[in-house]
């Protein structure tokens, strides 16, 4: 067993995202499609006297820890949290709350270290879409396409792709955004199979992004500004938001549009990234 492992965390983007009902326990069920740029978490996980969990990073708790942290809850699911010593290290680098998995790559990274370091047996990705809806397309990190509560997974082709990123001042909690969706248990607004969701536009939206350009002034500023920068392919909200994001064929219009919209909007956190990377995320 190995007593010290580093592993990257990607962040993802919902290409398009939408909710078509709501299951008898409440769970939400989706249709989306995603890709995973090179913005990466960074965990630090090695065999210790005692389990200790610590985080860095600019997007660090500021308490220096969740309330609600994914790692002691992914240690509880796999029944762990008793039991356990090593020292994990978290870089935060992604941002929390923004739609981009950031709570949720840390745990398919730490899923993976588990499994590794032979403390876990893997499983299907399917069976962690209970810990989090997220979880099962991050442990396959690859393009896809993503229905049900998140643990039905196809392959799919998405071009390559260059995105300028950008974070609002504000951040968007999943939760209360799903509930601004007001769909009633055991609803569904039609019947689609997880291999017909995409037509041959990908540009389709993102039901989340309707909400918040409707009641946010800011952000509406913020997506219209973007989506009128030169060379922009579509600009889109990923997840439940806050981040939007701008894609471009090219890297060099996409570092244009970062500096175009920095001119703008100053204080505003941004990163210019790209998709369809060969990686291993284990180090």
């Amino acid at each position: 067993m190995q007593d010290k492992i580093i592993a990257l965390a990607p962040a993802k983007l919902n290409i398009f995202l939408k909710v078509v009902g709501r299951r008898k326990d409440g769970l939400h069920i989706i249709k989306s499609g995603i890709t995973f740029v090179n913005l990466y978490d960074e965990l630090e996980i090695k065999i210790s006297n005692k389990l200790n969990i610590s985080y860095q990073g600019p997007f660090k708790p500021l308490k220096k820890y969740y309330d609600n942290c994914i790692i002691r809850k992914t240690l509880n699911f796999l029944s762990l949290d008793k039991d356990i010593n090593l020292d994990i290290k978290i870089k935060k680098n992604i941002p929390v709350q923004g739609g981009l998995g950031s709570a949720s790559t840390n745990a398919a990274a730490l899923i993976k270290v588990l499994s590794t370091m032979k403390l876990i047996k893997k499983k299907d990705p399917k069976y962690y879409s209970n810990l989090g809806s997220d979880i099962p397309c991050f442990l396959y990190n690859k393009n896809c396409l993503v229905m049900g509560i998140g643990e039905k997974i196809l392959p799919h082709y998405f071009p390559k792709y260059y995105f300028l990123l950008v974070k609002p001042n504000y951040n968007n909690s999943t939760k209360e955004m799903y509930q601004k969706l007001k769909f009633k248990k055991n609803s569904i607004q039609e019947n689609l199979f997880l291999d017909k969701i995409v037509n041959k536009d990908e540009n389709i939206g993102n039901d989340f992004e309707k909400i918040i350009l409707k009641n946010n002034t800011d952000s509406k500023k913020i997506f219209n500004f973007l989506k009128n920068i030169d060379n922009t392919i579509f600009s889109r909200m990923t997840g439940t938001g806050s981040c939007f994001y701008s894609v471009f064929y090219k890297k060099q219009d996409a570092f244009n549009a970062k500096k175009i919209f920095k001119s703008k909007f100053t204080d505003l956190w941004t990163f210019v990234g790209e998709n369809n990377l060969k990686n291993n995320n284990l180090m």
